[in-house]
């Protein structure tokens, strides 16, 4: 039968074998009523003179400083990265505001520009004549990147800024349909949009390689405030700036910043994710600013340059006129960049070069 001097030595013995454990304890978990830099009797001087104090708390959870946690990987002791809510300020403030109106002024400036000037027209009437100018291969990489570009352009807005603008007009259900579609769409075409931006580039940089007759052309901007006539070979000075800081660079800049994004899989800091987030909505915000101009001028704002890219074929006068130098080669037969020469009218749908 024990005694109470029995269950008294029980305790003890009990309690001499549990504090080697505690005091191990004690040392690696940290206490979760101050820092970690604070000491145990520091703390409960503080929660004497200044209760309910927290700051210094939160103070280090706040540093960034890797805490202990049973979880692998990086951050993954990071209780609060504080850099998070310097991203989103930056997300929600100068990217958003003015990147909003950067679109919305370049849209607006190229619709004034064309209720003022209206569509340019070739100073000669139609030949009938047509020059072959685009290859089959040639359209399909164009049409490719241009439609997933523009894929692309239209998630990306929504998900930057749809918001501000779409929330408060079709509500929380629909629009929350809305991104998460946009979303997927955006982060499956944006590798078809990358691969797309490759073949374009070797199809057509051959072309764009900068001349002496890009000079003259941009001392002029083409002529298309004064309707002057600039000969230009296959691309113009214009052309080839959007094909080298458009396509090419902010093409680069918005596909590896939409990588680093798109696959975390290879244990990317959230900085670096955030930093990556920044970069590609600038770039494209640039991007999509650049094409509109590109748009414009390639369907409505040049009379005969859509039919261009779709057919593969312009008009004789309309080559002349725009790309003198490039039509005076085909002419020659001196060069061969697409085409096969002028060609009777009606010889489109033929296309006895492909």
């Amino acid at each position: 039968m024990l005694t109470r001097s029995s269950l008294a030595g029980c305790w003890l013995v009990l309690l001499a074998l549990l504090m080697p454990a505690a005091a191990v304890l004690a040392q690696s978990t940290p206490t979760t009523a101050g820092p970690a830099s604070e000491r145990p009797a520091q703390q409960a001087e503080r929660a004497m003179t200044q209760p309910g104090n927290n700051a210094p708390v939160w103070r280090e959870v706040r540093s960034g400083a890797p805490n202990y946690t049973t979880v692998q990987g990086r951050e993954a002791g990071v209780l609060v990265q504080s850099s998070g809510d310097t991203w989103r300020r930056i997300r929600n403030g100068p990217i958003t505001v003015y990147g909003g109106w950067l679109v919305v002024v370049v849209a607006l400036a190229i619709a004034a520009f064309y209720l003022v000037r209206g569509p340019i027209k070739t100073h000669d009437r139609p030949t009938g004549n047509l020059v072959y100018r685009f290859s089959v291969v040639e359209r399909w990489a164009h049409w490719t990147m241009a439609i997933s570009f523009c894929l692309l352009a239209v998630t990306g807005l929504i998900l930057l800024f749809g918001k501000h603008v779409l929330l408060p007009v079709i509500g929380y259900t629909l629009f929350a349909w809305l991104t998460l579609l946009g979303k997927n769409v955006h982060n499956f075409i944006g590798p078809i949009f990358i691969a797309s931006i490759v073949v374009f580039f070797v199809i057509y940089v051959k072309d764009n390689w900068p001349s002496k007759d890009d000079l003259r052309w941009i001392a002029s901007a083409g002529g298309l405030f004064t309707g002057e006539h600039v000969p230009s070979g296959r691309f113009n000075a214009g052309e080839k700036s959007w094909f080298w800081f458009g396509v090419v660079g902010l093409g680069i800049v918005s596909g590896v910043s939409g990588l680093v994004m798109l696959f975390p899989n290879f244990e990317q800091l959230r900085l670096t994710m955030q930093q990556a987030h920044v970069v590609h909505s600038v770039s494209g915000i640039l991007f999509m600013a650049m094409a509109l101009g590109h748009i414009y001028v390639g369907t409505i704002g040049i009379e005969g340059s859509y039919q261009a890219m779709r057919t593969g074929y312009v008009d004789e006068s309309w080559a002349k006129e725009h790309h003198e130098l490039w039509y005076d080669e085909v002419k020659k037969g001196a060069k061969r960049p697409a085409a096969g020469g002028a060609v009777p009218a009606g010889a489109a749908q033929a296309r006895r070069d492909e």
